[in-house]
């Protein structure tokens, strides 16, 4: 829900009138607002210097299905005060869901996991890492699930820079990027496993009284799943592994979520994995090949590469 405009915040930005805060943080801030049509919108508004980030975060969300994220639908970059305007989803995030009581259990947990596992499907077919994937980010609209925020995302990293600092929430990291590794594809996937069990238990499975603790457990604990169900268990632990290269796919996990978690073999998951990944170096070299094609190094060799 909104709180009031502070003293000092503008009334309207272009076209669309400002009715509340819905956020605030020390780079940005997220208002409520309604266009000259009536709609309601939602706007990011960051400082003037982070107008780039904008940009990006803006390019990887027009990228992915709608079906999954609240869609774009205004982006300014000039000015003192860039900002992106996105549709407005009607519900709370999933972690104020969960402060607030709520639990998730059997096929509640189920469908959740399902929604949030076809939205990471969509954002990685997209060309998209998330890469700040956490509670915060799922929103629980009326017609489902959708993730958003693709503020890290927009950068394709998420890692410890050389001051130990990082960007994306501790908790639902994966280890490869604690120990300074560019977040990927794998990492959005432990993230899911994190917020399966955040979901169901109420509790961040690795929280911990500080960021040490934190990365502690994320490197060297696995997590209790027995609050989830049979057919879940097995996918979050696979989605939890802290080999980024031991993880399966979001689009293996979604494939086995809706078929009911039945018959789920893991090293099948994997093997699928490792085959995409061929494929795509393959197609990679390929790209290479014809470049070099192009450049005359044909007259080098006897056959083309096929």
């Amino acid at each position: 829900m909104a709180t009031a405009l502070p003293d000092g915040d503008p009334q309207r930005l272009g076209e669309y009138r400002l009715a509340g805060r819905l956020g605030a943080g020390g780079q940005w801030v997220v208002y409520e607002a309604y266009a000259e049509d009536g709609r309601r919108v939602v706007i990011k508004v960051l400082h003037g210097d982070q107008a780039a980030q904008l940009g990006r975060e803006a390019t990887a969300a027009q990228r992915v299905a709608s079906f999954c994220t609240a869609s774009v639908i205004d982006v300014h970059l000039d000015g003192p005060r860039p900002y992106i305007v996105s549709e407005y989803v009607e519900g709370p995030n999933l972690r104020k869901a969960i402060t607030g009581g709520r639990r998730f259990a059997d096929g509640d947990l189920h469908r959740l996991a399902t929604a949030i596992a076809a939205a990471l499907t969509a954002i990685h077919d997209a060309g998209v890492v998330h890469g700040d994937l956490k509670p915060d980010n799922v929103l629980l609209g009326p017609d489902g699930p959708r993730v958003i925020d693709f503020g890290i995302a927009g950068t394709r990293e998420m890692s410890l820079t050389v001051t130990g600092l990082m960007t994306g929430t501790p908790t639902c990291t994966a280890p490869e990027v604690f120990t300074g590794q560019r977040a990927g594809a794998p990492a959005d996937v432990f993230a899911w496993g994190c917020i399966v069990m955040y979901a169901a238990a109420g509790t961040d499975p690795f929280e911990a009284e500080s960021l040490g603790g934190i990365m502690h457990r994320v490197l060297s604990v696995n997590p209790d799943l027995n609050v989830l169900p049979d057919t879940l268990r097995p996918l979050v632990a696979a989605a939890l592994r802290k080999d980024p290269f031991g993880r399966p796919t979001a689009r293996a996990l979604l494939l086995s979520l809706v078929s009911g978690g039945k018959g789920l073999d893991v090293a099948r998951l994997l093997t699928e994995r490792d085959f995409l990944e061929a494929a795509a170096g393959f197609t990679r070299r390929r790209a290479r090949w014809n470049r070099l094609v192009g450049s005359g190094w044909r007259r080098r060799w006897r056959r083309p590469f096929t």
